[in-house]
């Protein structure tokens, strides 16, 4: 198991009284929702932690909830303090920050750049795991286009694993072996023991993207037309847990009407305890206003699947997954959208592959500024039961993004 650092208390609860010499901070979050917020996380400049604390840029820190208990944090590459907290519906609470020293503790969020498997970049979180298809791939031929969805049904890292055993050489050679001796059924009943194509108790790869938006991409559709964004060309990894995940892709330049050299770039979040990724588009380059969707691919064994609402800002689908009639369970994929959009759902002219269109939430994007959305997965085996279960969490969710909690800090 990876471990990396967090805070450790500088004194056992019990003695918090007797570090009363220390300076500290004192961080206040408000809830302004009449909804409970659990595990959600905040984020504070940690420039403003060292000037109160009087502490130089590379000092340890500690940080306390009410209940002299320490809280885990991590330090982001864009200087930010993140810990989670949970807050009642229309409530308050103080978390203490003073000087301390950092423990050992295990990672929840992990992701790393692939070669071995066609430079994919995945990763997961303790609620669900996701890839981005890279140049190898896209030298292959092959046509992905948008995010691939694993699901999970552990919270521990599962990700590295699967690669590991989906790419097992010494398997490879037997079953190939076994292959060329005309053993097929021995063949294939190994190819099984390795494949993450099957549960082996902790989830799977189970969701077909092929050459749509697949799990929740965010492309340009100039005239109602989606360009679509091939595999990223560049990479770089920001921030590798324990808390957060975060990977900034630039992809190759896009023909969008008028404009010949259009550069993608996404920043890619995921935090702990989050099913949904928040993603950050931005387009160089392009010198009009132009529509911006983010879609989910609508399969041909659920064609009636998707759910859309505008003023509760989400788009959800309930996914059949490659095969609808073994024992995979649904995956349920969607998108939050913190400002305003209109959704729908758009068609193929005829299908592609098994995939029908996708359901959109589109909005206008602005040369200069940024898109900013949430998509992600969840999984019938794993927390969401039914439809409405995950409907509901989008929508939950979508509540929260557009009334976040409110941070004070003060000595």
């Amino acid at each position: 198991m990876r471990k990396t650092l967090f805070a450790i208390a500088a004194c056992a609860a019990g003695l918090l009284a007797g570090c009363s010499k220390s300076e500290s901070v004192t961080v206040t979050i408000s809830n302004p929702l009449d909804m409970d917020r659990a595990g959600e996380m905040v984020e504070v400049p940690v420039d403003d932690i060292y000037k109160q604390l009087n502490l130089s840029d590379t000092a340890q820190f500690v940080i306390y909830d009410e209940k002299a208990q320490e809280v885990p944090y991590q330090l982001t590459y864009d200087d930010k303090v993140i810990f989670p907290v949970s807050i009642a519906s229309n409530a308050s609470v103080n978390y203490t920050i003073q000087q301390g020293t950092p423990a050992i503790v295990n990672a929840v969020v992990y992701g790393r750049y692939y070669p071995e498997r066609l430079d994919d970049i995945a990763w997961e979180n303790d609620r669900a795991a996701y890839r981005a298809y890279g140049p190898a791939l896209q030298r292959s031929g092959e046509k992905a286009y948008g995010y691939d969805v694993f699901t999970k049904s552990v919270e521990d890292l599962v990700v590295e694993d699967r690669y590991a055993m989906e790419l097992d050489s010494v398997a490879w050679t037997q079953i190939n072996a076994l292959r060329e001796a005309g053993k097929t059924e021995a063949a294939d009943s190994l190819r099984r023991t390795i494949t993450y194509h099957v549960d082996h108790g902790n989830g799977m790869d189970c969701y077909a993207v092929g050459p749509t938006l697949g799990g929740g991409t965010a492309a340009l559709m100039p005239d109602s037309t989606i360009v679509y964004p091939y595999c990223y060309k560049d990479y770089e990894i920001l921030d590798n847990g324990p808390l957060r995940f975060t990977v900034k892709l630039v992809f190759n330049p896009l023909v969008v009407k008028n404009d010949s050299n259009v550069i993608e770039t996404r920043i890619i979040q995921l935090d702990k305890g989050s099913q949904l990724n928040k993603t950050t588009v931005t387009y160089d380059y392009l010198t009009q206003a132009t529509p911006v969707a983010a879609g989910l691919v609508l399969h041909a064994a659920n064609p009636k699947g998707y759910t859309y609402d505008a003023s509760a800002g989400y788009i959800s689908y309930a996914d059949p997954t490659t095969e609808p009639n073994s024992d995979n369970g649904i995956v349920y994929v969607g998108a939050v959208f913190p400002e305003t959009v209109q959704t729908r759902v758009q068609l193929f002219d005829k299908p592609v592959g098994d995939a029908l269109g996708h359901v959109l939430g589109i909005c206008n994007y602005e040369p200069g500024n940024e898109f900013v959305y949430y998509w992600g997965s969840g999984w019938s085996k794993y927390g969401f039961p039914k439809a409405d279960d995950w409907n509901k969490y989008l929508k939950d969710y979508a509540q929260k993004v557009r009334n976040p909690l409110t941070v004070t800090i003060q000595k």
